[in-house]
């Protein structure tokens, strides 16, 4: 009893002391918990080291075959889904997940929670009725059938399995009834616009689908919040849309059933498309809504298609809309077809008269140096969605025109590269599919129609560009490598912009073109239909380019250090110029980067040098000496202005 009195004694002494003493709390950062630090795995059976699927790699597979109503009575989508899985892990699985995605709309979300006050960026408050209505969850495996209650959480579903889901191979089917109603602005990836000629639908996100398990993760169930996007296994759809008769379905895929849906006249302006490079008229604005275009107009038809090899699928419908086509030609010498379907509103030369002019341009430059467009049909639809992107179909704005409008449906269909064929996980790693495709839309604008939009101020002064002015560089706070949701929103722009400038500095100034563009396809070939890591991303380019570039990587992906880049002296050696000038470059920042001089030398003579990265190596300044034979006039740093460098009145020295 002595002992325990004397230990309460002291532990009081110690209690008085510390509230007597001002404790120093560290504040609370974001990026303690949400951003992960530059750490990269070593390679594996999973996993090369040098950035490819290793020779055990594998991923599970999802194929789904659907049938759904879409009801303009009650504005709903009401319909069931049979879900093949397949697990090819080396993992028993006793429970599955599924993603839920409408139920971001349901008042009690995890999105609604957490969005800021004031503003509504994803458009989830306030929504009513949102979400699913989940009924008659059946499983069946081998040859047992039964019912399950699936365990809904926000955006989430899990099943519990009766008998466990056997690795390598072993697969189940899964049957959910399903109906939600659709919101006007679906979070900004579907919904509804009302036009002259009646309403034109984009319906995505709506059927339930699997969440992915792999070897990094295990299962991916990050919830959806709005802003993060998706990550999705690859499969077979077959999927059925009934609408009134008065509508057309464009989905992503092949029609199946055109001769029942469609009349022989619209079929025949199909063909016609697919043998030319000049957009065809498939409907035009004189022909909306009349008993030519369709097989039937009375009651309702059934859409009937099918996409292979896909992460998802998407439809839009509507009474009223334009509807033209060109055929792509891609390298192999396989033809596809460029569609848009547009309301009346959107017509004209500036406008949605080139959609499918762009839609194919973009297309066949994305085949030619990427990786060749794997399905057969391509949509580009207008609507309410400002922009977002689904295999073999984008939802853009109605309201586009011009350079806006060239480059921002070359953005949404780019990509179809960037994650629908290289399927990244979207919901961590914004950058890793928005800023790859806005790198490559970058490419694409430089040379469409001979560079018609390529110094349009109406790309250059967009979000995407943003960044691609040194000066952002001293704003933002969040690196790349902070997850979708966990991203100030009003820096989102930088997941698009910042990351496409790094990738364009790797090709321009750091390795070359010719080694980056070999590595990039080969990053892109390597990954199509499969799940890459940031790091396998890194480790691929390393490895393809013949670079260690992790101190890049670090940098520009993991910090938000700046560069600052000076020119501290400029000396002559043995003050005579005709035996050379000695430059003394400083790094005042943290981020590191080549130098690139320019120096003048008197008579007009110009020579520009660049100093290799590896000069930083060991100091904060570099002496270089240049071997000129006449006086110095002008010394300037990144003369070209190629590099991010934030104070540029300390890169230019001239003589006295």
């Amino acid at each position: 009893m002595k002992k325990i009195s004397i230990l309460i004694f002291q532990f009081a002494c110690m209690y008085i002391t510390f509230a007597q003493t001002k404790v120093d709390i560290p504040s609370y950062n974001p990026h303690d918990f949400f951003t992960e630090s530059f750490a990269p795995p070593p390679g594996n059976l999973f996993r090369s080291a040098k950035g490819n699927p290793g020779p055990s790699y594998w991923q599970n597979s999802a194929s789904y075959i659907i049938h759904a109503i879409l009801n303009e009575n009650d504005t709903s989508v009401v319909g069931d889904v049979i879900i093949s899985y397949k697990n090819n892990s080396p993992d028993k699985l006793p429970y599955l997940w599924l993603q839920l995605d409408q139920n971001i709309f349901k008042p009690d979300s995890r999105a609604v929670a957490t969005t800021e006050y004031p503003g509504d960026y994803s458009s989830v408050v306030d929504k009513k009725n949102g979400g699913y209505e989940i009924k008659d969850v059946t499983i069946k495996y081998g040859q047992k059938n039964y019912s399950v209650q699936p365990i809904i959480t926000d955006t989430r579903m899990q099943i519990r399995l009766n008998d466990p889901l056997h690795s390598k191979g072993d697969s189940v089917s899964i049957k959910i009834n399903f109906k939600f109603n659709i919101p006007e602005d679906g979070a900004g990836r579907f919904g509804r616009l009302r036009t002259k000629n009646g309403i034109i639908y984009q319906i995505a996100q709506w059927y339930p689908r699997m969440c992915v398990y792999d070897d990094v993760k295990g299962w991916n169930t990050l919830p959806y919040l709005g802003t993060g996007e998706f990550y999705c296994d690859y499969g077979n759809y077959d999927y059925y849309i009934t609408a009134p008769a008065e509508m057309i379905v464009y989905g992503s895929g092949d029609l199946q059933n055109p001769k029942e849906v469609l009349s022989s006249e619209i079929i025949k302006r199909l063909e016609k498309a697919s043998g030319s490079d000049k957009t065809v008229t498939i409907i035009g604005a004189d022909e909306i809504g009349k008993t030519s275009t369709r097989a039937n107009l009375k009651g309702q038809l059934t859409w009937h298609f099918k996409m292979n090899n896909a992460r998802d699928v998407a439809f839009a419908a509507s009474k009223g809309m334009i509807w033209d086509a060109a055929r792509i030609k891609l390298p192999s010498g396989r033809k596809a077809l460029a569609m848009s379907c547009y309301p009346i509103e959107s017509a004209g030369d500036t406008a949605w008269s080139r959609s499918t002019e762009y839609l194919k341009a973009s297309i066949e430059f994305y085949s030619k140096n990427f990786y060749e467009f794997p399905w057969n049909n391509a949509i580009s639809c207008a609507g309410i969605t400002g922009g977002m992107e689904y295999p073999g179909i984008i939802f853009n704005s109605y309201s586009a025109v011009k350079a806006d409008f060239w480059f921002l449906l070359s953005h949404e269909i780019g990509h179809n590269w960037y994650p629908m064929i290289v399927g990244s996980n979207e919901r961590r790693y914004m950058w890793q599919d928005e800023g790859l495709n806005t790198y490559i839309n970058y490419l694409a604008t430089d040379v469409f129609n001979n560079g018609e939009y390529k110094n349009a101020p109406a790309i250059l002064n967009t979000n995407y560009f943003a960044s691609m002015d040194y000066e952002d560089f001293m704003n933002h706070k969040d690196p790349l490598m902070t997850p979708s949701d966990a991203m100030v929103q009003k820096e989102h722009y930088q997941y698009y912009g910042k990351t496409a400038y790094g990738l364009l500095m790797l090709r321009n100034t750091i390795v070359g073109k010719e080694r980056f563009d070999y590595a990039f396809r080969k990053y892109t070939e390597d990954w199509a239909f499969k799940h890459p890591t940031p790091y396998d991303f890194f480790n691929s380019i390393n490895n393809g380019t013949g670079e260690d570039l992790s101190w890049f990587w670090k940098e520009w992906f993991f910090t938000t250090w700046k560069l600052d880049q000076a020119i501290a002296s400029v000396n002559y050696a043995d003050n005579n110029p005709a035996k050379g000038v000695v430059i003394v470059i400083e790094n005042k920042g943290k981020m590191i980067l080549p130098v690139i001089l320019k120096i003048v030398e008197t008579g007009g003579k110009e020579t520009t040098i660049q100093l290799p990265v590896e000069i930083w190596q060991r100091n904060t300044q570099w002496a270089y000496k240049f071997p000129s034979t006449k006086k110095i006039e002008k010394v300037i740093l990144d003369p070209d202005k190629v590099l991010p460098d934030m104070d540029r009145k300390n890169n230019e020295w001239q003589s006295n």
